[in-house]
């Protein structure tokens, strides 16, 4: 059972945050991999697709950590047991909890929207929304670009391979942003174009298939670093077709857009076995002999979800074409808006 809540005491914080879709240069922004590769970049935009946490003062020292959408629920008298457990059930909320050592009990209670496994960056954006609000619940004044490091480092350690940082700027930021990856530290910049630009010209479906981002990214990583020409070549052309691609955005040429998405998959499916999946390739023949143009897996591959580019009064008959061949279509909306925070008294 929850623990009595003590709102006299202290106010409920809530935050919510949106995932997103990758458009170019992904698996790159894992540090040091851009370092190799002078003006890489990453490209993405923010979908609103939601992730959420909020944390509630409760009596005393218990911690309660919930999972709405994966219903899963854990209880500790105490920060102490806690830290001395060897196994979480709520595993992303226990390592924040511990990072920000509170110093009073509370309930933690998470959320998405995002399907499992969906490539759309659910965890690194629920990351966003779960380490802001433990942030203001403790007192801490966080900058944002404090927060993306605080929540890529927690990440890392929960999954155990390395994180790459694009993931957690749409959550903080929204829009389009562009992430420039450098030697003396990582920018984003917002790219403008209008969000209904690309909500006409853009399908996001869901193979239904979980996946784990971070063993195909590891086995990416691992080759690169060990000197792997075959990674090096095509992650070094994916960094030329981000830069493209950012550019060809700003001019607002959409040919060029779906252009360099269809080299950039192309590339990336061959980085790594099981980047690609029989029911992406499926979708991916669909989608095109309806008037898809391009079409990319979204994040590491595997399964996931699937964005495809689409001719201008076409998008309509590839979501039903691509919905009858098996894949399940998602709301693509761009979310103008990053992480919001709120207190309730």
């Amino acid at each position: 059972m929850p623990g009595k809540s003590a709102p006299s005491l202290q106010p409920t914080i809530t935050a919510h945050a949106p995932c997103r879709a990758d458009l170019a240069g992904g698996t790159i922004d894992l540090w040091p991999l851009y370092l190799f590769h002078p003006g890489a970049l990453t490209l993405n935009f923010a979908v609103e697709i939601l992730t959420s946490c909020r944390v509630t003062p409760l009596k005393g020292q218990r911690i309660e950590l919930c999972s709405i959408d994966t219903h899963c629920e854990e209880t500790f008298t105490n920060l102490d047991e806690l830290i001395a457990s060897r196994s979480h059930r709520h595993v992303l909320a226990a390592y924040l909890v511990r990072f920000f050592a509170p110093e009073r009990g509370l309930r933690v209670e998470t959320d998405s929207q995002s399907p499992a496994g969906a490539g759309i960056s659910g965890s690194s954006a629920l990351m966003i929304a779960t380490t802001a609000a433990l942030a203001r619940f403790t007192g801490r004044d966080l900058d944002p670009e404090t927060m993306r490091v605080i929540a890529q480092n927690v990440e890392a350690q929960v999954i155990r391979v390395p994180t790459g940082c694009q993931d957690y700027y749409p959550a903080l930021y929204g829009g389009v942003s562009a992430i420039h990856l450098a030697p003396d530290g990582i920018r984003r910049a917002a790219v403008p174009v209008a969000p209904e630009e690309i909500e006409l010209r853009f399908v996001l479906a869901y193979t239904g298939a979980p996946r784990q981002s971070g063993i195909n990214n590891w086995e990416v990583f691992k080759a690169h670093m060990n000197g792997d020409k075959h990674v090096f070549r095509n992650l070094e052309k994916i960094a030329a077709i981000a830069r493209d691609m950012h550019q060809a955005l700003l001019r607002h040429d959409w040919q060029d857009v779906a252009r360099l998405l269809r080299e950039e998959w192309k590339l990336r499916r061959t980085n790594a076995p099981g980047i690609t999946t029989p029911l992406i390739d499926k979708l991916i023949s669909v989608s095109r002999k309806n008037g898809g143009r391009a079409a990319k897996v979204c994040g590491a591959g595997g399964g996931g979800c699937v964005l495809m580019m689409v001719e201008e009064g076409a998008k309509e008959a590839v979501a039903q074409a691509v919905a009858q061949a098996g894949g399940h279509i998602l709301p693509l909306r761009v979310a103008r808006d990053g992480l919001r925070v709120e207190t309730q008294a």
